[in-house]
C-alpha cells in the first residue's frame, strides 16, 4: 500500500454489473489515486436495466468490520450507500465517529434504484435530523430530496439552517434546471452548472459522484472544491458511451 495515497472507505452494496455500489466506488477511488477499502452492507442481484433481489449483510458483521478496519487503518473519508434502516445507518456512523471522530463522512441516500426497486424507507424524520448531524454531506437527487426533507421547498427550510449538514442536490432530475447541482452550506448556496458535454443517463452514477467527492475531501481538497471537481469527472463519465454502464478515465 503506497504510504502517500489517503485511505477511503465505501460502506455499500455490491452490484455485479459493476455500475453502482462498492464495484463503481473502487473504480473511482483508484481513478483519483486514493486507496479504496470497501464493506459492504448487501449483495444484491441485478444487472443496469433491472434489480432482482437483495439480501442484506447483518448489522453486527458490519459493524465489525469497521472496528477491524478503523483499528487498523486511519481512514480519511467514509462514503456511505444503500442501508435497510436509519437504525443501521445510525449504527454505522455512531461506530465511526467513536473510533475516529475526525474521518469525514458522505452518504448517498440512495432510497429507490433506477429500476424503482425501494431499499429504505424514510419514517422517523426527528431522528432522521440526529443522524444527519453526523454526517458531512448527503448527496440525495430531487425525488430523495422531497422524501428526506418535505417541506425542503415548499418552506425553503435551508434558508432557517435547520437541517444539520451540508447537501449537494443533484440536478439530473430537475424539470427547471436539469444538469445544474446545488451546494447547500450553513450559510450560503453554490450553484455547478452543467458543461456543454452530452451526457447519456448512467445506472449507479450517484454512486460515482458521491464516491469522486469522498475521494477529492481525502486529497485535501475544499467541500466546494470537491464537488466541484467530482462533476467534472461525472460528466466525462456521463459522455463516455451511450449505454448505462460507464467508462472511468484518468483524466
Amino acid at each position: 500500500m503506497s504510504a502517500n495515497r489517503p485511505i477511503v472507505l465505501a460502506i455499500a452494496g455490491f452490484d455485479p454489473s459493476g455500475g453502482a455500489g462498492v464495484l463503481a466506488d473502487a473504480k473511482t477511488f483508484e481513478m483519483h489515486q486514493v486507496t479504496g477499502f470497501a464493506i459492504t452492507t448487501a449483495n444484491t442481484i441485478q444487472t443496469e436495466n433491472k434489480f432482482y433481489e437483495i439480501q442484506w449483510t447483518n448489522l453486527s458483521f458490519v459493524i465489525r468490520s469497521l472496528e477491524t478496519v478503523f483499528l487498523s487503518y486511519k481512514i480519511e473519508v467514509v462514503k456511505i450507500g444503500i442501508v435497510p434502516t436509519l437504525h443501521y445507518l445510525n449504527r454505522i456512523l455512531s461506530t465511526i465517529k467513536l473510533l475516529s471522530p475526525s474521518t469525514k463522512i458522505i452518504w448517498d441516500p440512495v432510497l429507490k434504484s433506477t429500476t424503482e426497486f425501494e431499499f429504505m424507507t424514510i419514517e422517523d424524520h426527528l431522528n432522521l435530523d440526529k443522524i444527519l448531524s453526523k454526517i458531512d454531506l448527503i448527496t440525495p437527487n430531487y425525488n430523495e430530496i422531497e422524501i428526506l426533507f418535505p417541506e425542503f421547498f415548499p418552506n425553503k427550510i435551508w434558508q432557517e439552517n435547520k437541517i444539520p449538514t451540508s447537501i449537494l442536490l443533484k440536478g439530473g432530475h430537475s424539470t427547471s434546471e436539469p444538469g445544474t447541482d446545488r451546494l447547500f452550506l450553513k450559510n450560503k448556496i453554490i450553484d455547478l452548472l452543467p458543461s456543454e458535454k452530452k451526457c447519456f443517463e448512467k445506472h449507479g452514477s450517484g454512486c460515482v459522484l458521491s464516491a469522486s467527492i469522498a475521494s477529492n475531501l481525502a486529497l485535501g481538497q475544499t467541500l466546494p472544491e470537491a464537488c466541484h471537481n467530482a462533476k467534472t469527472y461525472i460528466e466525462k463519465y456521463l459522455s463516455s458511451t451511450s449505454t448505462l454502464i460507464g467508462y472511468h478515465y484518468v483524466q
